[in-house]
């Protein structure tokens, strides 16, 4: 077993560096507008990352014209989504979903995602898909029949992957979307850069993929899920420091910068240490999730329950310290603030995460 390494390679970094640039062309205001407006019309951006920089294809094995990279790869994306609040399907189709699928052993669809021509999404509902799953769809000889509620991106998905109650317990089917028997129906959300609908099936003609271990598959790709979005969290958190520090640096009352006055200084002095905390505890997630170490479910744990907290009270310190500008369109901070409370509940919340970590642990639950 190797030891833990938190530091970048050369290789993590060219690949943030790649990222960072083409999310810097192409995410402007205007777009993350647009994301609000018409939450689907943003598949340019998506091709740009899937096909020009492979970032579908990460944890994809090569054989199936993946890149068979780890999650610390997928983890520098992440924090460059989340630095970016970009609208894009990386966490529900290139990690989620696809997590699913390998642990299925669906080569044929991992094909069609690793090229950029698909996205995916797991039929959970997001701000509840924490194990154990409680399928609300059945499986029948007829197709798949029942409705899940809020399903993050399945409005954009080609491929829903569907956690169904067979004969002989859970299984994992594939659908195609939009198809014949499924509905999709896209609700409001908190979060528009990341668009949730209601998937409703009727008859909806399906195919099984799992070998028997449906539960176990579904349960890794929630774990992979937590893992990659704490770095996402850690991305949103990183974001709104450093432009809270710029802000309170140009930002001028009573003639001195307002970065001067002692509270300002100790309230971003805490906040510094708890993003430095929290970065520290998702980078040591992604870590030992490629590792395949022992402690990955303690990892993610840890890392579930913290930094959501960090990145919601770095967005709220963002939004506060700029004044009114930041509940504006003029200023992004809002924005950071609502992928943040959205990340904090997308997986179960944090009180469910330390929940879990005390079982793992061996700690009795309050």
């Amino acid at each position: 077993m190797t030891d833990a390494d938190l530091l970048y390679g050369d290789v993590e970094e060219e690949l943030r560096a790649s990222v960072r640039r083409l999310l810097a062309q192409r995410v402007s205001p205007a777009v993350l507008a647009a994301a609000y407006d018409e939450p689907a019309g943003l598949s340019a951006l998506w091709r740009g990352l899937a096909r020009d920089l492979g970032v579908a294809a990460l944890l994809i094995p090569e054989e199936l014209g993946g890149v068979g990279a780890t999650a610390r790869e997928a983890a520098v994306v992440a924090e460059e989504i989340g630095r970016a609040v970009a609208p894009v399907p990386f966490l529900t189709s290139s990690v989620i979903a696809t997590v699913a699928l390998l642990e299925a052993g669906d080569h044929e669809t991992l094909a069609v995602l690793a090229a950029g021509e698909a996205t995916a999404a797991l039929a959970l509902g997001f701000g509840a898909a924490a194990p154990p799953v409680a399928a609300t769809v059945k499986a029948t000889p007829a197709g798949l029949s029942g409705h899940v509620a809020t399903v993050a991106d399945a409005g954009t998905a080609t491929v829903l992957v569907v956690p169904a109650e067979g004969a002989d317990g859970l299984e994992l089917h594939t659908v195609t979307a939009p198809g014949p028997g499924t509905t999709v129906t896209p609700v409001p959300s908190l979060d528009m850069t990341r668009p949730v609908a209601d998937v409703a099936f009727d008859g909806a003609p399906s195919r099984r993929i799992d070998r028997g271990d449906a539960r176990g598959a579904v349960a890794e790709a929630l774990r992979a899920g937590a893992v990659l979005l704490a770095s996402e969290q850690i991305g949103v958190a990183s974001r709104c420091f450093e432009m809270t520090l710029d802000y309170v640096r140009q930002r001028y009352q009573f003639g001195r910068s307002i970065g001067s006055f002692q509270a300002v200084k100790h309230r971003l002095a805490d906040l510094w240490v708890e993003v430095g905390q929290a970065g520290a505890a998702a980078r040591y997630a992604a870590d030992t999730h490629a590792r395949r170490d022992p402690d990955v479910a303690v990892a993610a744990a840890v890392a579930q329950s913290y930094c959501g907290t960090v990145a919601v009270h770095a967005a709220e310190e963002c939004v506060q310290l700029h004044g009114g500008i930041g509940m504006t369109w003029e200023h992004p901070a809002h924005l950071y603030l609502k992928r943040a409370k959205a990340d904090q509940l997308a997986l179960g919340t944090p009180y469910e995460a330390r929940s879990a970590l005390a079982a793992l642990v061996g700690l009795p639950r309050a």
